[in-house]
């Protein structure tokens, strides 16, 4: 039986309504971690699903007047956490400089290819590269093979195998930033960003 279960949530939040502290506090110990692993799950990103995860308390808190005891504080919770990672999301897309800047951070960390991405748009994207390029990032991303295995049958230097991957992925980002495929971009330069720090 949780925490939760033991207290009366209404209670709580009718107590919260009024400016009670602890009341405040019994429901962040008992929401902190779900709200903060459904950011890191929607971020991939630790720091920023803690930054977040503090702005939907803030929140909560600002907005404790409005609280509705008769509505699960769990949804409320919940929705705010999603409201503002949507909100993020919605900054970094209208941001060039920001989106040139995780163009850029991400170049041999993202995969283009990875399942989520849907795989006509990748085949439409691969299709203005240049043909050298077209066929190794083919054998790289799609066929899976590495880079030594694709030197020796192209017979070509890793080194230019790898400057074509990362060109190529690069291309391939400004392609689907460009066809609206901002959101996907986005959450892979938070991954890299994450795996960077």
């Amino acid at each position: 039986m949780s925490f939760i279960c033991l207290i009366n949530e209404k209670e709580l939040m009718e107590n919260l309504q009024s400016g009670d502290e602890k009341a405040f506090e019994k429901l962040y110990r008992h929401y902190v971690d779900p709200i903060f692993r459904k950011i890191h799950y929607l971020t991939k990103s630790a720091e920023i699903a803690e930054e977040l995860t503090q702005d939907v308390f803030l929140k909560i808190w600002e907005r404790k007047a409005a609280i509705d005891p008769s509505r699960s504080f769990g949804a409320f919770v919940h929705r705010i956490a999603q409201n503002l990672v949507v909100d993020l999301y919605r900054r970094l897309a209208h941001d060039k400089v920001l989106r040139e800047h995780l163009i850029n951070s991400v170049s041999e960390l993202y995969d283009p290819m990875a399942d989520h991405v849907d795989r006509q748009l990748v085949y439409q994207a691969l299709e203005s590269l240049p043909a050298q390029r077209k066929k190794i990032m083919a054998m790289v991303k799609i066929e899976g093979r590495s880079y030594e295995e694709v030197s020796n049958l192209l017979g070509i230097s890793t080194s230019t195998i790898r400057d074509h991957v990362v060109k190529g992925t690069k291309s391939l980002k400004i392609y689907f930033m460009e066809n609206g495929v901002t959101l996907m971009l986005l959450v892979a330069a938070m991954i890299a960003r994450s795996v960077k720090h």
